[in-house]
């Protein structure tokens, strides 16, 4: 299947390594230019100059997706650079706090801070740089974006409460931004992911825990493995095709069956 995806432009946020970083990648050899953005300048330079020595073009740019004016800045570059902004891939996100070791602090346990962070990069940082580039989509009636979410904003995690309800809010964004612009063609989707190696939520199953686990993900117990960034990466490139042209305010879970909802 051809994804057509050559002479294309992608910001993708949050890319300055693990999931955004093959998500960058993955778009760059199908031909996209991409914009690499990452809240540390240096992040997003190595993995735009990863993409020039392999014969595509990007640039790395650094902006905190929380910062509105950062926001805006990051995207006037750009469109100054390429004159347009054809694919959003909101990646950039904070992980629940506690992961990694074991389940987070209850809600009752936790700290406001801690919600301003899950909240403030999770959501808010989708809501500004949609914002930042829509314009320029619908005036030339085409856009694709691409959200990453969890399935803990699908179904609900303990530990997780801060982090469920800001992905949850990114789904219903999705929805309805998808429902305002598709009379200018421009789609919204999210790619919606369990626990992934590199991501920071789990890095290595030990063995003695990984029949429990694995039973999470009915998938694991036959290829061996949790997912991979490239399963993530995949089905971005998936919905920033005109491939998907036909498919609009919709949530792929990319989670080896984690959750199968709605």
């Amino acid at each position: 299947m051809e994804l057509n995806l050559k002479d294309k432009v992608a910001l993708v946020t949050g890319a300055g390594r693990h999931i955004g970083r093959e998500i960058a990648l993955t778009l760059a050899r199908e031909g996209t230019t991409v914009v690499v953005n990452d809240y540390f300048a240096d992040r997003a330079d190595k993995v735009a100059e990863e993409i020039k020595a392999s014969g595509g073009e990007a640039i790395g740019l650094r902006a905190d997706v929380r910062d509105e004016d950062e926001v805006r800045a990051m995207v006037k570059q750009s469109l100054d650079r390429f004159g347009k902004i054809d694919i959003l891939v909101n990646n950039a996100g904070v992980l629940p706090e506690g992961v990694g070791e074991s389940a987070g602090p209850f809600f009752s346990e936790t700290k406001s801070e801690n919600w301003q962070d899950n909240v403030g990069v999770n959501l808010f940082g989708v809501l500004n740089c949609t914002r930042a580039v829509i314009n320029q989509m619908i005036e030339r009636k085409y856009g694709k974006i691409v959200n990453t979410v969890s399935d803990a904003g699908r179904v609900g995690e303990p530990g997780m409460t801060a982090y469920s309800a800001a992905k949850a809010g990114i789904v219903g964004f999705t929805k309805a931004l998808a429902k305002e612009v598709g009379r200018y063609c421009i789609n919204v989707n999210c790619v919606s992911l369990g626990s992934t190696p590199q991501t920071g939520t789990i890095t290595e199953v030990p063995e003695e825990k990984k029949k429990a686990y694995f039973r999470l993900y009915p998938m694991a117990r036959g290829w061996n493995r949790l997912g991979l960034p490239s399963d993530a990466a995949n089905a971005v490139a998936f919905f920033a095709s005109d491939t998907s042209v036909w498919v609009t305010g919709q949530v792929l879970s990319v989670s080896g069956g984690y959750s199968t909802v709605d």
